[in-house]
């Protein structure tokens, strides 16, 4: 049941009750027409983005993967890796078709009433590979972050055929497979640069031997300057390659100055960043960057990441 609209969520139970008991996410929130941000999600003033630390005539590269083997673009993605820890790659061998598909899968998974939703949750999912949410940690968070999530880890066809939701199952699969065709390209020439000239099994498992695939939904804000989508951080993955939607909303850090750059969206591109492990893994060659989220007052956003992760320690 939703709460009355006078002060609604004063008390922090009753917010945790409807955000995440009940299913309801910020998604949930957003309905109700809240006029102000509940005080749960005000981020402290030094984690909001400060439009004055925006840099508008930066921009992360833009590559063109129809020629993927020739030397030239194979630089234009090393350098990328190396200086920024982030560009956008269009004319790519995932399809468009595939790309709107999953994206119009993710707003038909958001759609679902909350007590769909909430079977996905941490305490009523059958798996701890498929799991609905809300912020990052809410229970532990002293502040929250206005995104939804369906976290989906990928294990085998026949455990996504069983637990997956049917509302987005199939075209995350597609998704992740034809993904894994660039992936494995970008893989390629990255490791090449680094003297590794070719991928056997063992350094395909450290490399790329885990998908995580994330569908993000950034509803409407009443007080988008006062919180964030995400806060700032880092991925832990080797690579993640990011669909955007139309709206835009991620910020890239420029080097170690605290100043952000803006990754517009492109029709049919996938943005690629550096993870932890390729760092480490590259020794520093290629850059793992902070990166946020902002908030919206006018529209709706979604994202799909794709996190490549090392396949995990038995």
């Amino acid at each position: 049941m939703a709460p009355t609209l006078a002060d609604p969520f004063s008390d922090s139970s009753a917010l945790l009750e409807f955000v995440i008991n009940q299913g309801n996410g910020v998604k949930g929130l957003s309905e109700l027409g809240l006029k102000a941000l509940p005080k749960q999600y005000i981020q402290p003033s030094e984690e909001r983005t400060c439009m004055s630390n925006v840099v508008p005539q930066e921009s992360i590269p833009i590559i063109d993967m129809s020629n993927w083997e020739d030397p030239k673009v194979a630089k234009s993605i090393c350098d990328a890796a190396s200086k920024w820890g982030f560009f956008q790659i269009v004319n790519h061998d995932v399809p468009i078709h595939v790309l709107d598909t999953v994206k119009d899968a993710t707003y038909r998974f958001f759609r679902l009433p909350a007590e769909v939703k909430n079977k996905y949750s941490k305490d009523h999912s059958s798996s701890n590979n498929v799991r609905f949410g809300t912020s990052f940690t809410p229970q532990a968070e002293k502040a929250l972050e206005w995104k939804d999530y369906l976290s989906l880890f990928y294990v085998s066809e026949e455990e996504a055929s069983a637990l997956w939701p049917s509302a987005c199952r199939e075209q995350v699969l597609d998704y992740m497979k034809k993904s894994e065709v660039v992936i494995k390209q970008l893989l390629q020439v990255l490791m090449k640069d680094l003297n590794i000239n070719e991928i056997d099994e063992t350094r395909e498992s450290l490399l790329m031997g885990s998908m995580r695939t994330n569908l993000n939904y950034y509803p409407k804000c009443p007080n988008p300057e006062l919180t964030v989508g995400v806060g700032r951080h880092s991925d832990v993955s080797t690579l993640t390659i990011l669909l955007q939607d139309e709206i835009g909303g991620l910020f890239v850090r420029e080097n170690e100055r605290d100043n952000w750059v803006h990754v517009p969206p492109i029709k049919g591109s996938l943005v690629i960043n550096v993870g932890d492990a390729l760092q480490i893994i590259s020794n520093g060659r290629y850059r793992s960057v902070e990166h946020r989220v902002v908030a919206n007052r006018s529209n709706n956003r979604i994202s799909v990441p794709i996190f490549v992760n090392p396949r995990p320690a038995i």
